[in-house]
């Protein structure tokens, strides 16, 4: 399952997100606002998405910096939360650092093409393990 959380900043980038990611026919669930003329804070929608999250799903997590996001997603022990920016940034954040949730700065995202591809290479990259293994579990 992915699951896709945003405050009200990240609500526009969510939507766009999502009928992508339904348009490949995954399973996908949304969390946190559902507009942006309401105001919400990161903190819970961090908190409502990992709270759904079970063992092999991943997240995407968006908000203005995804900063917020991601400090109060790695508060958890089993969660592996980068921000990124870019494509090649979301390959290295699963290849090297596991990662299981994906942060998005909606604030500094200018391309629609460019977002589809950093969440498609996310979501497709597996983890190499070997020497990177032993530096996530010195993470806990």
């Amino acid at each position: 399952m992915i699951y896709i959380g945003s405050d009200h900043r990240g609500v526009d980038l969510k939507n766009k997100i999502s009928s992508h990611l339904f348009s490949l026919q995954l399973k996908v669930e949304l969390v946190g606002s559902i507009d942006n003329s309401r105001p919400s804070d990161y903190s819970d929608v961090a908190h409502e998405l990992i709270g759904r999250m079970e063992e092999g799903d991943v997240g995407i997590l968006i908000c203005h910096t995804a900063n917020g996001m991601s400090m109060t997603a790695n508060k958890y022990s089993n969660i592996r939360a980068a921000i990124c920016w870019g494509p090649e940034i979301a390959v290295l954040a699963r290849q090297h650092n596991d990662a299981n949730i994906l942060c998005i700065p909606a604030g500094y995202i200018e391309n629609d093409m460019k977002v589809y591809e950093m969440v498609d290479n996310f979501l497709h990259t597996e983890f190499e393990g070997g020497r990177h293994l032993t530096r996530v579990n010195k993470i806990k």
